[in-house]
């Protein structure tokens, strides 16, 4: 199933790129990608309050998305459009991993509270035509992953075998 084999560019380390869906898939039990997120932003001080964790990606999003619409001056996290926002550490980048995958955030309002198969991943350096992100359960390990940007610093479009970013959340604190 693999179609090639090569050296990671952050880590140097061996990595096989996989078909569709599958390097950051339902396949990878127990999944624990949104609880590394969670853990991520306690742990760097963000009260329940800005970010109220989650197991599930798609429950956390649908809160984010909630405090910015109804206080888009105070919440801590403003979702955005992928292509509209260029990218600073800091920020959260989410995929939908779904078979019918959606492509921007404000289709996420019509089933909000509904599971959704999802992966974010926080960015922790931005520049240079890139943007270095780390998630969790990215093969079963925490990955740093570099991904190009347009010379503003806005993610582009993945290969079509891998999931679409929807929503990038600009992180305000």
């Amino acid at each position: 199933m693999t179609s090639t084999a090569s050296l990671d560019p952050v880590s140097g380390l061996p990595f096989e790129v996989l078909p569709a869906n599958v390097a950051i898939s339902s396949y990878n039990h127990p999944a624990w990608s949104a609880a590394f997120i969670s853990h991520v932003m306690a742990a760097a001080g963000l009260p329940r309050s800005d970010f109220d964790p989650s197991a599930s990606h798609a429950f956390y999003v649908d809160r984010l998305i909630a405090q910015a619409m109804a206080d888009p001056a105070g919440a801590a996290f403003i979702p955005h459009n992928p292509p509209e926002h260029p990218l600073r550490p800091g920020d959260l980048v989410c995929a939908d991993r779904s078979y019918s995958p959606l492509w921007d955030w404000p289709s996420r309002l019509m089933e909000t509270g509904r599971f959704r198969p999802m992966h974010c991943d926080i960015v922790v350096r931005a520049g240079g035509g890139s943007i270095d992100m780390i998630g969790g359960n990215v093969l079963d390990v925490v990955l740093r992953r570099r991904i190009p940007t347009d010379a503003q610093g806005r993610v582009l479009l993945p290969p079509p075998e891998r999931p679409p970013f929807f929503v990038v959340f600009e992180n305000r604190r």
